[in-house]
């Protein structure tokens, strides 16, 4: 018999071969789950979203501009001449928006020939067009004309006080002003620290400073002290002041009390005016005297601050108008440096757009 041969044996793999082959595999493996087809659908869904987020924004800014025209040019109640007019308006852009959205259906498939992409690029850019025209041209009067559609007579009657406050403000004396302001500055970082404390805007804070004292700290006939003239106060609003400033007794006459004092007070009275600034400014002037504004007004039926004008007889009316108008200066003066003369050029837009310190974010 040939002798046998025995079978040759393959030497073993060697770690480094084994590890190589192992990353070989995982390799193959990943490259299975991220096929050309996996990455293009994929790449496809997410210019997709970002059309539609492009269309969507540009038909609500769209929208909102259309909003605000048919209320600027049909503003009234008389059925013919307003309402129906309004309506009609708004029928329109609603077959506007149909037609514009079928004209993109159509065209949109050669857009995608010409570039996968470019359907999602022009809804972005028409996106971005319309919020800087909104933003940049439009963005008060769409937003003051929007409230007074959708908030009704309340919005209205908010709008008119806001007008007051610019009234107000024009009929300042520049140069006064301007002293009033300069004399505060001893006094403004007290008052920054108060109302970081309590969470007021700092330029309310000075606003009633300016109204109470005109930043000359005194002891007036009636009672009130220092620079926020404080007169009665809660015993409970005293300990927040003293808690806040971490002392155990409280210097009416120490103008960083005061201020502690005082914007501990007007935190109070804001949550009981539910945060309704008119009503809140208003209760900080009454106090606790005659049972305090909640109790007037309870005794009246007033339910906002024009409604409880009627019944101050005694009292000043225009006193947080006259506290938001100094508040505007201040917030003026911070962010721009000086005192804008409002009816001069575009000052009263630019006046505007700022906002009244606490309304901001309301007109």
């Amino acid at each position: 018999m040939p002798p046998q041969i025995p079978a040759r044996r393959k030497p073993p793999k060697s770690p480094q071969s084994a590890k190589h082959n192992s990353h070989k595999t995982r390799r193959a493996a990943s490259g299975k789950r991220s096929t050309p087809a996996a990455l293009w659908r994929r790449d496809n869904l997410f210019w997709l979203s970002i059309e539609c987020l492009g269309l969507a924004i540009a038909a609500l800014l769209g929208t909102m501009l259309a909003l605000e025209s048919s209320a600027n040019a049909f503003s009234g109640t008389q059925f013919f001449a307003n309402l129906l007019p309004f309506a009609a308006g708004m029928a329109v852009w609603a077959l506007v928006c149909a037609g514009l959205m079928l004209i993109w259906l159509r065209c949109r498939g050669g857009l995608k020939r010409i570039l996968t992409i470019l359907p999602g690029l022009l809804a972005i850019g028409m996106a971005t067009g319309m919020a800087w025209f909104v933003w940049h041209d439009g963005y008060n009067p769409v937003l003051t004309d929007l409230r007074s559609l959708i908030g009704g007579k309340q919005q209205a009657a908010r709008v008119t006080l806001a007008h007051q406050v610019y009234a107000a403000y024009r009929r300042h004396d520049p140069a006064q002003l301007q002293k009033m302001l300069q004399r505060a500055e001893p006094f403004n970082i007290d008052i920054q620290q108060a109302a970081e404390v309590f969470s007021i805007d700092v330029n309310l804070l000075q606003g009633i400073a300016a109204t109470e004292s005109s930043f000359m700290p005194r002891t007036s006939h009636d009672g009130g002290q220092g620079l926020f003239q404080i007169t009665a106060v809660p015993k409970f609003i005293l300990q927040q002041a003293r808690d806040a400033l971490a002392i155990k007794q409280l210097a009416l006459a120490n103008p960083r009390h005061n201020a502690f004092i005082a914007a501990a007070t007007l935190k109070h009275y804001l949550a009981e005016m539910k945060n309704d600034l008119f009503l809140g400014l208003l209760a900080y002037n009454i106090g606790p005297r005659n049972g305090g504004l909640r109790f007037i007004m309870q005794q009246y039926g007033a339910t906002d601050f024009v409604t409880m004008q009627p019944y101050l007889q005694q009292l000043p009316r225009d006193y947080p108008i006259r506290v938001l108008a100094y508040a505007l200066s201040f917030k003026l003066w911070q962010q721009e440096g000086r005192l804008l003369a409002y009816e001069e050029g575009e000052n009263a837009l630019r006046i505007q757009q700022l906002g009244i310190p606490g309304l901001a974010n309301e007109f």
